[in-house]
């Protein structure tokens, strides 16, 4: 029995490394996961953009915010003025929290009185939020022994009011389910139509394809249309068990999220068609189908976010369509964004859909 079994495995050893595209799904795969895991994959809060919302012109407000800028974690990148400067800079991302001191810090201190200290955080990430925090009263903490010790004080002066804005809460549940639609609306329309032509190559169906009245294009889309669907309906499934089971909140327009929806099983359609009509065997199409997951998944800031990645990988991010969903399903669910407000994340996936769906065309002609 286990000379029946070594030579199983030195045939199927033989027949993968005997081919060209086996031998690369072996290599390749492994590096460019290494690659991407050991770059991307990190939860080290480095950069944390902020805004100063000032209205004291006091010595301890300065002090405090120097605290903020001589920190290597936060980076300035705005000034508020005024109240309402504020929710576009946490809507849009430029700013992941906003620290606000009041017109009386420095006199209340002076007074040895209570002088609060507003930190607004980006809650839609509560890992990300719950970092920021901690950083955030770090700083706080480490000012208020300071001047305690200065000024002669029992206790600490500072206190913090925290407000997390789309999740009060920080429930990492409502951050993770919204991007498990994205993520398994991938997969299933990847696997569905990465292993659609290769299927038809190794049971010998696909010569006989050919020779039927259908043209190339109809037999792509008929290749492509059961993919759209079967991906919508697990993202449809998906949105529901997250609304009732988890009790995510869902505030904004499902046409948004329709819309979104459509363009990226569009654009995964067109990758797992490319990947299905390069692949000779299933067994390519499955492992190009993951080779394309891996990456896509890490770089889309489903788990990490984006900007603590390395420029160069930041830039191949661009070229990801989940990347450009995430932002609409979460921005639908948690923040009650509609289509106006998503236009930016879907014209680069209109665009990432057309080429995909393209390049298929023309691999799946080339390669008839």
């Amino acid at each position: 029995m286990l000379a029946r079994i070594w030579a199983l495995m030195i045939k199927e050893f033989l027949a993968i490394l005997r081919d060209k595209k086996s031998r690369f799904v072996l290599i390749g795969p492994p590096l460019i996961q290494l690659l991407v895991f050991g770059y991307a994959a990190t939860f080290d809060l480095s950069h944390i953009p902020y805004a100063v919302y000032n209205e004291d012109s006091g010595f301890a407000a300065r002090e405090l915010l120097g605290e903020f800028q001589g920190s290597r974690a936060f980076q300035q990148v705005a000034t508020v003025t005024r109240q309402g400067q504020i929710a576009p800079l946490i809507n849009t991302g430029k700013a992941l929290l906003v620290v606000h001191i009041g017109p009386h810090f420095t006199e209340d201190l002076l007074r040895h009185q209570p002088a609060p200290v507003q930190v607004i955080i980006d809650g839609r990430n509560s890992n990300t939020a719950t970092l920021a925090m901690n950083y955030a009263n770090s700083i706080l903490l480490r000012f208020d022994q300071r001047w305690a010790a200065q000024h002669h004080w029992g206790r600490p002066p500072a206190e913090l009011q925290v407000r997390s804005w789309f999740n009060p809460n920080l429930l990492s549940r409502w951050f993770i389910v919204p991007g498990i639609v994205a993520l398994l609306m991938l997969v299933v329309t990847l696997l569905v139509t990465g292993l659609s032509v290769a299927r038809e190559r190794e049971q010998g169906t696909f010569d006989q394809l050919l020779v039927t009245p259908l043209t190339p294009g109809e037999i792509l889309a008929g290749k492509a249309l059961p993919g759209i669907l079967i991906g919508g309906l697990e993202g449809a499934f998906i949105v529901l068990v997250a609304v009732f089971w988890f009790q995510v909140p869902f505030l904004g327009s499902i046409l948004a999220l329709g819309l979104g929806m459509l363009l990226f099983l569009l654009a995964a359609v067109g990758i797992g068609l490319m990947i299905s009509s390069l692949a000779v065997t299933q067994q390519q199409g499955l492992l190009g189908a993951f080779l394309f997951l891996v990456p896509a998944i890490i770089l889309s800031g489903f788990a990490t976010p984006i900007a603590n990645m390395p420029e160069l990988v930041q830039d191949l991010t661009y070229a990801n369509p989940m990347r450009y969903f995430l932002v609409i399903v979460r921005g639908v669910f948690l923040q009650g964004d509609g289509v106006s407000n998503l236009w930016n994340q879907y014209w680069p996936l209109a665009i990432i859909a057309l080429f995909s769906m393209a390049a298929a065309s023309w691999l799946f002609r080339h390669r008839i």
